[in-house]
This record gives C-alpha cells, sequence and structure tokens, in this order.
C-alpha cells in the first residue's frame, strides 16, 4: 500500500492541519507529510543507532528561517521515539538558557524534563512511567533472583554513583521505590518533582527526601548525563535531547553571558566526541547566522569554530554527513509539489477519490507562488504550505468554490525571519565599566 493509499487517522488530520494553519510543526503524523531529506534523515538514523549501543552523538541542525529545521528535528525526535529511545525536547528562550546565574538553565531542564517523551507515551510527561519501570524491572529481577528489590535497585544505582550529583540522584531514585513499596504517594510526588527540577532549595528538598542537592543552573547538564545512563537502567535504548532555537543564544546582548553559553555547548560537544556520554544524543536547532557569524555566532568562539569547520573537501557537490553540523538540504521544486501532494492527501483522510483539488490545482499553485516570490517559495516553505492550507480550508467548508477563483486571491509573502531582529539583555547586566559587547569601540573607560 503507498503513501497516498494509507489511511490517515482523523486525530492526526486534523493535528497535522491545525499546525500548518498555524505555522507550526505538527507533533504527531509527521510521516504522511515528510519529502526529501533521505541522505540527512539516514545520518541520524546512524545517530540513534550509535546512542542505542552504548555511544554518544551530538549534531547540530542548521537551516534558515522557515525551511523546514523544527519539522526535521521533530520528526528524528519521532523516528527516536520508534527505536525506543527516550526523548526530551525545548526551545531556548530568554528565560530558558544552557547556561545563567538566574535560573534561567533551571528553567530550561524543567521544561524538558516536562516534555519527556517515550514509545509508550509520546504526547510528554512520561517521568512517571520512566521511573515506574526502573522500579518494575528491579522488581521482575528481584522475583526470578531471589534477592531482595532493595538490593537489586541499590546495585543498578551504583554506576551512577561515579558521576557529579549521582550519590543524590540515587537516593532519590530509592526513595520513589521506596514511596511504591510503601504506598506513600507523597515520598513518590517528591521524587519525581526533585528529578523534574522543581525544588528551588536544598532545605525543601532535604525535608523531602534528605538530599543536600537540588537540580540549579551550575548542574543541568550532569543531571541531563545522570538521565541518560538511568533511562538505559530502566531498559530503554538511550536518551535524545533536542534543543530548538538556539538562535536565542546569538541574540545575548552581554558577550559574556554568550560566551558562557558557548562554553557550555563546547562541554557538551567535547563530552560526546570524545565518548564521556553514555546513551546520550543532542540535537541543537539554529540558524546559519547563529553558527557562522564571527561576531556573535558559534564561530565567533575559537574552538567552537575548529570544531564544527566544514569540510573542505566537501565541495562542488561532494557532501559529509558525518560531522557535526548537518546543513539541511533546500527543498526541490519536485520535494515541494510531493509535499503539497501529501498535504491534499491529509485533507481526504488518506482517500485519493476525496482530493478537493486536481494534479492541475498543485501545479497552477507553486506557478502563482514563483510568480509571486520568486524561488524563496519552496527554498524556505512555510508561507507556501500556510497558503496552500488556508485555500483547502475554504474549498473544504464552501463545496461551490472553483480553485481557480479563489487561487488569484491567494497572498503570499517571502519569509521574513524576526529572530534576527532585536537583543536580548541579559538580567545579570556587566558590572559597571564594562562592555556590553566585545565588538564595542570603547571597551572601559575610567579616570
Amino acid at each position: 500500500m503507498t503513501q497516498s493509499e494509507t489511511a490517515i487517522k482523523p486525530k492526526h488530520r486534523e493535528a497535522i492541519i491545525q499546525s500548518l494553519r498555524a505555522g507550526v510543526v505538527p507533533r504527531a503524523g509527521q510521516q504522511h507529510i515528510q519529502v526529501g531529506r533521505h541522505a540527512e534523515v539516514k545520518a541520524l538514523l546512524g545517530d540513534i543507532d550509535r546512542i542505542a549501543a552504548g555511544g554518544s552523538a551530538i549534531r547540530f541542525i542548521i537551516g534558515e528561517y522557515g525551511s523546514g529545521k523544527t519539522f526535521f528535528l521533530n520528526l528524528i525526535r519521532a523516528i527516536a521515539l520508534e527505536r525506543n529511545l527516550v526523548a526530551i525536547n525545548a526551545d531556548l528562550s530568554p528565560d530558558r538558557r544552557l547556561h545563567a546565574t538566574g535560573g534561567q538553565a533551571r528553567s530550561l531542564y524543567a521544561e524538558l524534563m516536562r516534555n519527556l517523551a517515550t514509545r509508550s507515551k509520546p504526547e510528554c510527561g512520561a517521568m512517571a512511567s520512566v521511573v515506574e519501570k526502573f522500579v518494575s524491572s528491579a522488581l521482575g529481577e528481584a522475583r526470578g533472583s531471589g534477592r531482595s528489590v532493595d538490593e537489586i535497585i541499590r546495585a543498578r544505582l551504583a554506576s551512577l554513583q561515579e558521576l557529579v550529583g549521582g550519590y543524590d540522584f540515587a537516593q532519590v531514585i530509592e526513595a520513589y521505590w521506596r514511596g511504591h513499596d510503601s504506598g506513600n504517594e507523597e515520598l513518590k510526588d517528591a521524587a519525581l518533582r526533585w528529578l523534574r527540577g522543581e525544588y528551588a532549595t536544598k532545605t525543601d528538598a532535604r525535608a523531602s527526601l534528605g538530599v543536600r542537592t537540588v537540580v540549579s543552573d551550575a548542574n543541568v547538564y550532569d543531571q541531563l548525563k545522570l538521565f541518560a545512563r538511568f533511562v538505559r537502567l530502566a531498559g530503554y535504548a538511550g536518551f535524545l535531547v533536542v534543543l530548538d532555537e538556539l538562535v536565542n543564544l546569538y541574540k545575548l546582548a552581554n558577550a559574556q553571558a554568550r560566551n558562557s553559553n558557548y562554553e557550555q555547548i563546547l562541554r557538551i560537544l567535547n563530552d560526546v566526541l570524545q565518548g564521556s556520554a553514555e546513551g546520550l544524543g543532542v540535537l541543537l536547532g539554529g540558524t546559519p547566522e547563529f553558527l557562522l557569524d564571527t561576531r556573535r555566532g558559534l564561530y565567533s568562539y575559537s574552538a567552537l569554530q575548529s570544531r564544527l569547520a566544514q569540510n573542505q573537501f566537501a565541495a562542488n557537490g561532494f557532501v559529509d554527513y558525518s560531522g557535526p553540523v548537518l546543513s539541511l538540504a533546500q527543498l526541490t521544486k519536485e520535494d515541494l509539489y510531493v509535499l503539497l501532494g501529501n498535504i491534499r492527501n491529509v485533507y481526504a483522510c488518506g482517500d485519493a477519490a476525496k482530493h478537493l483539488v486536481p494534479d492541475e490545482a498543485l501545479e497552477a499553485f507553486m506557478q502563482h507562488c514563483s510568480t509571486r516570490i520568486g524561488d524563496a517559495y519552496f527554498r524556505t516553505p512555510r508561507n507556501t504550505v500556510t497558503a496552500f492550507v488556508s485555500l483547502l480550508s475554504v474549498l473544504e467548508q464552501n463545496a461551490h468554490a472553483d480553485w481557480r477563483e479563489l487561487l488569484g486571491a491567494v497572498t503570499i509573502a517571502p519569509e521574513h525571519n524576526p529572530d534576527l531582529e532585536g537583543e536580548i539583555v541579559d538580567d545579570a547586566a556587566p558590572a559597571a565599566g564594562t562592555a556590553k559587547d566585545e565588538d564595542d569601540d570603547l571597551a572601559t573607560f575610567r579616570i
């Protein structure tokens, strides 16, 4: 059965249509509209296999604004879930960063853990399921071996204690088991709150769980490494961290704050490339400016520039998908034609007899877009897709409407990237007498 003949679930249909109409990426059913980029997907599948084998991987997914970068990240996340990985994802923002001193890094961690997903619970909120699976597997082993559950859990968690923060992490998991064993729901909830980074003070954590640390700005990455090890102990294949909108780091006005975040990226990159992060995969999504700008982007940090530089032999038609930077190829006109056909198929729930427009309409729509904005209609197709969805919505609700008459009324404009407008002023302002940016003409002035 071909993709066009495959029935589409109504809930997936509605989710896809509503998301595309709003210009955002659907969280379910991406396989129904995925087109092109087969080489990039194949490269990421290799990364997923390496993570599942106990290795690690990191990729910087670079694409123009509106080119489908976020869709690609969500597609890889969905594939990872199908391969029995645990996945977390979040968008960076002014209030969520990799490194901070005002709670922004802890806020990012909390958002990631709220979005924790597994194959059986892909819609996020799967923290309890992961911990419960660990406990259940320990119970099963105890019944088969004659050993106590306490002994098995302590033996399994022993390997975590070699990592930073591993002792308290193990203590929290043991506290969850005690709550599970005694029926103490309050203790179980306290353990889950700690794992989600919801304790703000060490005093509260000590009173509830007897541990002396909490998730803070200073230890977010250490916690992610611990969780990557833990999910494998629970029986999952690995742990995938997906971070999008890294352009928000590029927009930081304070050079020191930017560089601190870039140092954290460098730390993650070094750990992964050196094999120090077991079962951990990291996907970082950003625009070309975020990567290549030598004044404010990743290339402004010399250690990152040397590690992320393009393979000098990957030119003149040659490609290299083995490096940490994966630049998304532009969709071709043929790819966009298939994409529009897939969207038409989603509206028809997979039934070709219910297509709202013929193939002729797809070609006419593309020609209309080309006339309005040129080749941008397939290179950064977000606006093109949104306009096509709007056209189909009108045709669906007005049976007498003629697509030929409506086509002339379709307005479409080139993608405008709002991410590059303005700066993010860091809450922790630079001290008096220091520069806002390393490129300011006047760095310091004292009398």
